[in-house]
């Protein structure tokens, strides 16, 4: 049975009632609960953070080191500035899955600029909340857990 563990950044709190035009209406929680369902599915640990401060983030990033198989994270804003959560995320050395709600490569310039993706295995992005499901299956399938191969 692997670990996974999802964090999530600053304002991810407010998902279903934050932009609701860019993010969509689908809370934070609720998705939290459908992974959760997925996970059980396929008798992985599940754990879910969420924070608006960036060195609880880090602090938890921190504590995989030697308990989690796999990272998913949605560091917000902070993806795009924060060289502190890019030096955790290097330093637990697990596979490490970037995920984004909408395309970051598609909106603003300061959006552009992702401090995660150079120390992550891979991304998913632009697909709303279904990019947390893609990402959950891939790190299944990087964990060789739902019968895909890891090709890394």
């Amino acid at each position: 049975m692997g670990r996974i563990v999802v964090i999530n950044g600053p304002n991810l709190n407010l998902l279903g009632v934050r932009e609701p035009g860019v993010y969509g209406s689908v809370s934070l929680e609720q998705i939290q609960q459908e992974m959760m369902a997925m996970a059980e599915r396929y008798g992985v640990g599940l754990e879910f953070y969420q924070s608006n401060h960036e060195g609880e983030l880090i602090d938890i990033i921190q504590s995989c080191r030697q308990e989690a198989d796999c990272i998913i994270i949605n560091a917000g804003g902070l993806t795009h500035y924060s060289v502190s959560i890019h030096d955790a995320l290097r330093a637990v050395e697990i596979p490490v899955i970037e995920v984004h709600m909408t395309n970051i490569y598609a909106r603003e310039d300061f959006r552009h600029r992702s401090l995660i993706s150079p120390v992550a295995i891979g991304g998913i992005f632009g697909f709303g909340t279904t990019s947390y499901y893609l990402a959950l299956q891939a790190a299944l399938d990087v964990l060789q857990i739902s019968g895909g191969k890891n090709e890394s």
